[in-house]
């Protein structure tokens, strides 16, 4: 992985939730419906846990995009690089329900774009997600306080630190958490 760039492989690290995560979120999202109105079925949506106030996070906004096809993800690539996103491929990403691009600062991830079809119950899932964790602060920080026990376990594995997180948004989006 010696070959790879430095945000591909940074470690996980969760800090103290920031409200300023709202404001560039929705700078981003309105940024984002410009650049790619042309593919947008939808408008763009801030997810993930930047986007839920008081909610300790890795410090990368995630945002999701909604396209009729995900072939233009080529196309979505070359508007999207000038801007300083990064076009990881399928088979890299593994996820054959989204195209990913990410947003690279200071060799540093600063977003995700997640690029799905209409009707992918991802893309739900996700909105119904955040929405639950916005409206119950004990469910908030049940998750904070699991994804900083994730974050030291597994702070070189962004994979399982992820995969750690899928027992608790499956109970909370089936309503047994």
């Amino acid at each position: 992985m010696s070959d790879w760039p430095v945000w591909a492989t940074e470690d996980v690290h969760v800090v103290p939730a920031d409200p300023a995560w709202a404001q560039l979120g929705e700078a981003l999202r309105t940024r984002l419906d410009v650049l790619l109105a042309p593919w947008l079925t939808a408008p763009v949506e801030h997810v993930g846990s930047t986007s839920v106030p008081g909610l300790d996070a890795k410090p990368v906004l995630d945002v999701q995009a909604q396209v009729r096809d995900l072939a233009c993800a080529e196309e979505l690539a070359d508007v999207l690089a000038p801007e300083g996103w990064n076009y990881v491929p399928p088979e890299l990403d593994e996820r054959a329900w989204r195209r990913f691009y990410v947003l690279v600062r200071d060799d540093r991830r600063a977003a995700h774009l997640h690029v799905m079809t209409a009707g992918t119950p991802r893309w739900h899932e996700q909105v119904e997600f955040r929405d639950r964790l916005r409206a119950d602060p004990d469910l908030r920080d049940a998750y904070a306080t699991l994804k900083r026990h994730l974050a030291a376990r597994h702070a070189s594995d962004r994979e399982a630190y992820t995969e750690g997180k899928a027992g608790f948004v499956r109970a909370v989006l089936d309503g047994s958490a």
